[in-house]
């Protein structure tokens, strides 16, 4: 075998992995090409996201709305974490947070403050929970001796996908009577990270000072989640996109709150400090959903 192979095989062996699912790998003649669609593969390019079908309110004979926390530290929720490096991988590969806050900040998707989606935020006004910008101590020193505050004694830190913990989502299940079957129907969500003032804070209990950085209108933003795609760990030939994955619910989430009587109290609210049996209370709300199906065909 002489060098020249032996470089060739050493860079493909080196190529991220990414690349393997791009589009065009197999007939690029450069590797600028890769990635790039020929013009008969954007003739023949029918992608696009299944659309919702209409749904009329008298079809609908019962419905229960739920909100889900999807723990990111579980592995079957990774593909919604990773991945949190962008620097040497392929730009056709983001993490979920990443394709939400670069549309919220292009103004592509709107956000909102909380998920009844009554308050609309732009990107500067998130500014406060996503950024802190805090003075050392040398920095004071300066301030206090009538001097003008350094670039160098300044520390500023911004949440990043490596900072995001879980995600809350925010649907409805209901039965359509026209289908006769239980469905879901996914509303709306929101990335959630510790509060960027005390994430440095070894002190401080990350866990109680969990924060969602902002509602996404879910319907509003599946073409851009279906223009993203996640890697395919069985078939990276064949990624998959953050639209496809939430629609078929292939992740697991943990009911934390239902519309209720209370003003849709939390789980926490009436089952404090037992982990166990807000488990099991989110598995029974699980339970009684399922249980509505069965119950729509008994006699």
């Amino acid at each position: 075998m002489n060098w020249k192979n032996v470089l060739l095989i050493g860079a493909v062996t080196l190529l991220p992995a990414s690349m393997m699912a791009q589009a065009n790998i197999l007939n690029a003649k450069k590797p600028q090409e890769i990635g790039i669609k020929t013009e008969a593969q954007k003739a023949l390019d029918n992608d696009a996201p299944l659309e919702y079908g209409y749904v009329d309110d008298r079809d609908i004979l019962w419905s229960k709305t739920v909100w889900e926390t999807i723990d990111l530290d579980e592995r079957v929720n990774f593909p919604m974490y990773y991945p949190t490096d962008t620097v040497d991988i392929g730009s056709d590969r983001r993490s979920l947070f990443h394709v939400l806050i670069k549309n919220v900040k292009s103004g592509k998707l709107d956000a909102y403050a909380d998920s009844y989606f009554t308050e609309k935020r732009v990107y500067g006004d998130l500014a406060a929970t996503l950024k802190k910008r805090d003075t050392t101590d040398y920095g004071y020193e300066q301030i206090n001796a009538g001097e003008e505050l350094s670039e160098e004694y300044i520390n500023e830190r911004e949440l990043t996908a490596a900072d995001i913990e879980e995600y809350r989502i925010k649907g409805m299940w209901y039965f359509d009577k026209r289908q006769g079957e239980l469905k879901y129907r996914l509303l709306g969500i929101a990335p959630v990270a510790p509060d960027v003032n005390f994430i440095d804070d070894e002190s401080m209990d990350i866990n109680a000072n969990k924060v969602a950085l902002f509602w996404i209108w879910y319907p509003d933003s599946r073409q851009i989640l279906h223009e993203a795609k996640v890697f395919n760990q069985r078939n990276s030939a064949q990624p998959i996109s953050f639209d496809m994955l939430l629609n078929a619910r292939r992740f697991n989430g943990v009911i934390y709150k239902e519309d209720n009587v209370h003003g849709d109290r939390k789980v926490n609210d009436y089952v404090a400090d037992n982990a166990l049996f807000q488990l099991l209370e989110a598995k029974r709300i699980k339970e009684v959903i399922r249980d509505r199906e069965q119950d729509m065909w008994s006699y």
